[in-house]
């Protein structure tokens, strides 16, 4: 087993199957949008041939929503995914974020919650696609004031009652929507059901991943993540890779990997953050290029999917530079350009 060209062909970075930005989100189930303005290249670079008006268009439709869930951080779902993923992972990423504002000394009545809530959501009834500034003015208007944090978090728990989603992609700025406005409603999956598509969508685009790699992506328990595996019967089996146990789909795709190409990473890609052990594809010693002990994840370049250096994303010309090999920024020229031209394709 091969495992690092096996997650690059089922990750869509060498080969990509898809054309559209919205099947890209589908197929991953969840991906990583801590960064507003790299998870366009996320999932662009995921497609036949990376497109800003593409991706937008998906984004401003609502094919694609970013909200906090997962872990209580920021996600990108589909459209048709989006109310099972709440039904499954928001009680869990509540709680998470709950124990965020202890930590921080903030306390939330339900009554405020509630109230704020509505607030929220008639704000962005009202006008379609808000920022955070909006909701400032809406609730001064009824003499309520508080810090910068403690409306993020109102905000986030809008996010994960399902109430409010992103809005419109603005080049620099996060916006929100009302949910029943953007996201039309599908029929309801029992939990079983649910455990099961997502645990597919996980390993079908990760593969081969373990248990544990499943359980830090999806924040789900462990006997949650156990019984998903369950569910998908005869479709998965294991394998072993030195002395580890991973997890591959009987659709698991393994032609189509060619050596000798560079990948210019953005930060937080589901490349590294799938995964509880990230030392398939980065060494070890230099895991603290690639992300700190914060979790803070840093913009990547990938030789043959093995992590080797770290570039610049909102330079003007290309800036590489390299821990591994003897490389420079010329051998990543090609890569650059290709990106070069989708974020330039925006202004």
């Amino acid at each position: 087993m091969n495992p690092i060209a096996i997650r690059l062909l089922n990750q869509q970075l060498v080969a990509p199957q898809f054309g559209q930005p919205g099947k890209v989100v589908s197929y991953m189930g969840a991906m990583q949008a801590q960064e507003y303005r790299m998870m366009r290249w996320a999932v662009a670079m995921r497609t036949h041939k990376p497109s800003h008006y593409a991706f937008k268009k998906a984004f401003d439709e609502g094919q694609i929503i970013r909200l906090h869930l997962m872990r209580g951080t920021w996600q990108l779902v589909s459209a048709e995914d989006y109310w099972m993923m709440i039904d499954l992972c928001a009680p869990k990423a509540i709680a998470v974020t709950k124990g965020w504002m202890s930590s921080n000394k903030i306390a939330i009545p339900d009554d405020e919650l509630i109230y704020v809530r509505d607030i929220l959501a008639q704000t962005a009834a009202d006008k379609g696609s808000v920022t955070k500034e909006d909701f400032v003015s809406a609730l001064a208007e009824r003499d309520l004031r508080m810090d910068d944090h403690r409306l993020s978090y109102h905000i986030r728990m809008a996010e994960m009652s399902g109430t409010l989603c992103s809005g419109n992609l603005l080049p620099m700025k996060a916006t929100y929507a009302l949910t029943a406005d953007k996201v039309k409603q599908t029929e309801k999956l029992d939990r079983d059901e649910a455990l099961m598509v997502l645990t597919r969508k996980y390993f079908q685009s990760r593969q081969p991943a373990t248990l544990e790699d499943f359980v830090w992506w999806s924040g789900l328990n462990i006997s949650d993540c156990r019984k998903g595996i369950a569910l998908l019967r005869d479709s998965i089996h294991m394998e072993r890779w030195k002395g580890r146990e991973f997890y591959v789909t009987d659709e698991c795709r393994t032609r189509g990997f060619r050596r000798g190409r560079f990948l210019l990473i953005p930060p937080y890609d589901e490349y590294l953050i799938s995964y509880k052990s990230r030392d398939i594809a980065l060494p070890p010693e230099h895991r603290h290029h690639a992300h700190n002990n914060s979790g803070i994840f840093q913009p990547v370049i990938a030789y043959d999917g093995e992590i080797c250096g770290n570039w610049s994303p909102f330079k003007d010309e290309c800036q590489a530079t390299f821990f591994v090999e003897n490389f420079s920024s010329e051998d990543v020229q090609v890569s650059w350009q290709a990106y070069k031209q989708f974020r330039d394709s925006k202004k």
